[in-house]
């Protein structure tokens, strides 16, 4: 088994799929998402999953005309249920144990 850690640059990331920068910026400032390192957009780093966060950021925001602030709770609800699907899927695991 293997650790590895896809990561890539706020440039890359902005030019691979073709977001905005200043969206990204935005999505960052209302901590919806946040890079794995670096102090400023020159030197961001983001994993898959902040990657995952700021897409889906975006396409709230731009398709449903929604403000930031509202996109930042939906996003904060939706990985609220995403880690209770998890917890609910190992403790299933666990009582078929039994």
């Amino acid at each position: 088994m293997t650790n590895s850690l896809l990561i890539i640059s706020f440039e890359e990331l902005c030019h691979v799929e073709r977001l905005d920068q200043e969206m990204i910026i935005e999505v960052i400032d209302y901590g919806i998402a946040e890079p794995i390192s670096g102090d400023g957009t020159s030197n961001w780093i983001f994993d898959t999953n902040s990657v995952r966060w700021v897409k889906k950021a975006i396409n709230l925001y731009s398709q449903l005309e929604l403000d930031w602030v509202a996109v930042a709770m939906i996003v904060e609800l939706l990985k609220q249920k995403e880690k209770l699907v998890v917890e609910n899927e190992n403790l299933q695991r666990r009582l078929t144990r039994f």
